[in-house]
């Protein structure tokens, strides 16, 4: 029994209509609304986060494979062409990377089966169609850095790692749209 200000006691019953106003959805346009789920949509949390798992081993790859080449070859690049050191780091590791990052989404995270070539030349798509703009960034980046951090060997190293980390995202609502696409099912037909 609740008591009430100067009423009887009433008892509280399960049907009974709440006093407190129920908390209620803030305000956003309808537009905003579907726009904004279907983003979120784009990233279920379990497989967000393995995805996110996978990528850490891709890129920590990937840094490793494409700094190694790196260091040899600014063992035979003259230094004025430093700049384009990393960009060709990157272009000749990228085979390598982009098959052991195709294994480890189908394996681990979108968990597709079959279609292995379809599914690995469409990932080179995803990550050739971010590659481009990538590159264009990496030598831009990479003479920025050694201007204004006044490193020559290092700054290919720190755009790197830069363009990497911008990739992850692109990629993974590529390869979810795109490389690793469940195929589209016929609808049943209605029972009768």
């Amino acid at each position: 029994m609740i008591p009430t200000h100067g009423a009887p006691p009433k008892d509280v019953h399960p049907n009974d209509i709440p006093l407190v106003p129920q908390p209620q959805e803030p305000f956003l346009p309808a537009s905003s609304k579907s726009r904004l789920q279907r983003i979120v949509n784009l990233f279920p949390p379990g497989q967000f986060l393995r995805y996110l798992c996978v990528g850490g081993f891709n890129t920590i790859f990937g840094y490793s494979t494409a700094a190694g080449l790196l260091y040899l070859l600014s063992h035979y690049v003259p230094p004025r062409y430093a700049y384009l050191t990393a960009p060709a780091a990157s272009v000749l590791s990228t085979p390598l990377n982009i098959t052991v990052a195709y294994f480890g989404y189908k394996i681990l995270v979108f968990k597709t089966r079959g279609n292995y070539l379809v599914e690995w030349l469409r990932t080179f798509a995803v990550y050739g169609s971010g590659m481009i703009p990538g590159l264009l960034a990496l030598s831009a980046v990479t003479r920025f850095f050694q201007s204004a951090l006044h490193l020559q060997h290092a700054a290919g190293y720190l755009a790197l790692a830069l363009i990497q980390g911008l990739t992850t995202i692109y990629s993974f609502v590529g390869h979810k749209k795109f490389s690793f696409k469940p195929a589209k099912t016929a609808p049943s037909p209605p029972i009768a």
